[in-house]
């Protein structure tokens, strides 16, 4: 079985989908394994190191996928009219492929992949279940996404981070916000604290309050009767009331005058992310504070950020990176490389060395987008109609158990989708019938007074 690591043609995309180490273990499998040169340059991974390993190095995109039965991407390929490469045409048709296909921002991608008779894996819609941990490239991207952008701001932020005490003076320690208590944010509070800052975040899950305090943060929310309901049984949030919206904000505009560092990581599975730093409280922050926006590709966490520049407004700098996890390629790319081979080891037949893929599993039906020339995957169903790609992501965020967001750690949450998922759709069914048994019940007793009774059931449900 071929197996291509083709290079990453996006601009700024400096990972790369496989590393020595997992082809050295794909080839122990049988795999024949094929690098394209300069894959994994960005990384630091040189074609000597994947010769060791056992790969074979070709010249260019075309021979590296040509054949291949198996295709392992970083980011989306390339279609007609993105770049210098259609990617996607030189793809066999019948080849699987894996990687952070995008398929809510690209949804003409899926009917492109379906067209093209591709069998394509969305890794970001991995489920949260427990053996699916070590597949989870959200969480494993997002982590060191959380930790750089607390490096970020250090290299924006004119102080120290830490309190020292000299002979000249006390320097008092950076106050930091972290608004998104998810993979990243968690990473952000315990990165923030090693470096020695007061740190405080917020977040609308209430499960996310003793995940903070854990880390030696404190907790800021409005904790009324909608906050405890604000989660999904995934472990996501789910989008506020205007009503709660005001009364969190108010109290955040008060917090973050205090902040000198604010640090955003907040997103709503396949939606724009909320705006949470408005530009009133961007003024309100002393001159010198840094506000980094992890959330900028998706629209930002603030108005005011600008994708991929530093930007400054009234003496704050707002950081707008993107890729942030290419921005630490190494470790990026060995723990995606890891994601990858966790997901292809239970669908490689240990006798034939050859796919064996059960498209009953749950890992794949979650993650599966295409197959035999059909779209698949029942989020993105309209996904050949493009006009209307918003639709179908609202519709059907839990299902998809999408990690885009910043969920709770894979370890929280992972018992929960499985349980409450097949419940629900039967739930419904038994309370219709017995609303409906109920008043039926009655009228054979014909008792005038037990007339207007028949209601109160419906209003006790």
């Amino acid at each position: 079985m071929k197996i291509a690591i083709p290079q990453e043609r996006r601009q700024g995309e400096t990972r790369v989908a496989a590393s020595p180490d997992t082809v050295k273990k794909l080839v122990a499998q049988g795999c024949n394994v094929v690098v394209e040169t300069g894959a994994g340059l960005g990384a630091a991974f040189t074609d000597e190191a994947y010769r060791e390993a056992g790969a074979s190095i070709t010249p260019d995109y075309s021979s590296a996928v040509g054949a291949a039965d198996v295709v392992l991407k970083v980011r989306r390929p390339l279609l007609a009219g993105e770049g210098t490469v259609d990617e996607l045409a030189r793809l066999v048709r019948g080849a699987v492929l894996v990687g952070i296909l995008d398929p809510h921002d690209a949804p003409e991608s899926i009917a492109a992949y379906a067209k093209a008779g591709i069998s394509a894996f969305a890794m970001e819609l991995m489920p949260r279940i427990t053996r699916a941990q070590s597949m989870d490239v959200l969480s494993s991207q997002s982590n060191l996404a959380g930790y750089k952008a607390v490096l970020d701001a250090t290299a924006e932020f004119g102080r120290a981070f830490p309190m020292m005490m000299t002979a000249a003076g006390t320097v008092p320690p950076a106050r930091v916000l972290v608004m998104g208590a998810g993979v990243a944010g968690l990473q952000a509070i315990a990165t923030a604290r090693r470096l020695g800052a007061i740190v405080s975040a917020t977040d609308v899950r209430p499960a996310a309050k003793e995940q903070v305090e854990s880390l030696g943060g404190s907790f800021v929310a409005v904790e009324d009767e909608e906050f405890r309901q604000a989660e999904t049984a995934a472990g996501y949030a789910k989008p506020m009331s205007e009503a709660y919206q005001k009364k969190q904000a108010a109290l955040i505009a008060e917090t973050i005058k205090k902040q000198d560092i604010v640090i955003c990581t907040a997103l709503i599975p396949g939606r724009k992310a909320p705006v949470l730093v408005s530009e009133a409280m961007v003024r309100s922050m002393k001159p010198g504070s840094v506000i980094v926006d992890l959330a900028v590709e998706r629209g930002g966490n603030c108005p005011l950020s600008e994708a991929g520049k530093v930007v400054e407004v009234g003496g704050v700098r707002i950081v707008g990176h993107t890729n942030v996890p290419g921005r630490i390629a190494v470790d990026a790319s060995a723990l995606y490389a890891k994601n990858l081979l966790n997901f292809l080891n239970p669908l490689i037949d240990k006798d034939s060395g050859k796919l064996a893929i059960d498209w009953d599993d749950e890992i794949i039906t979650g993650t599966a987008l295409t197959r035999d020339g059909s779209v698949v995957h029942p989020a993105f169903a309209g996904a050949a109609k493009p006009a209307k790609p918003q639709e179908p992501v609202t519709a059907t965020v839990e299902p998809a158990k999408i990690e885009m967001a910043p969920g709770a750690a894979p370890s929280e949450p992972a018992a929960k989708p499985r349980q409450p998922a097949p419940a629900k759709p039967a739930a419904p069914k038994p309370r219709a019938t017995a609303a409906k048994r109920k008043p039926a019940a009655r009228k054979p007793a014909a008792r005038k007074a037990s007339a207007p009774k028949p209601p109160t059931p419906e209003s006790d449900d």
